[in-house]
């Protein structure tokens, strides 16, 4: 079984930027790994990591 067996959490993730422009975090405004053209919510790698830790299922 995997990960994914456990949670229902439906986290799909934006595509990830060939190179710059970049999209900026919509909670601290520093780029992200995402194309600017990504029309959603996007975080950078530490908010996203942190977001993770609050949203994660427990089991």
């Amino acid at each position: 079984m995997s990960e994914d067996d456990y949670c229902l959490i439906d986290a799909t993730r934006p595509p990830l930027a060939d190179g710059p422009p970049y999209a900026e975090c919509v909670l601290c405004r520093e780029p992200t790994e995402h194309p600017e053209s990504y029309k959603g919510i996007t975080l950078c790698p530490a908010c996203e990591w942190q977001e993770a830790q609050r949203t994660a299922c427990s089991g």
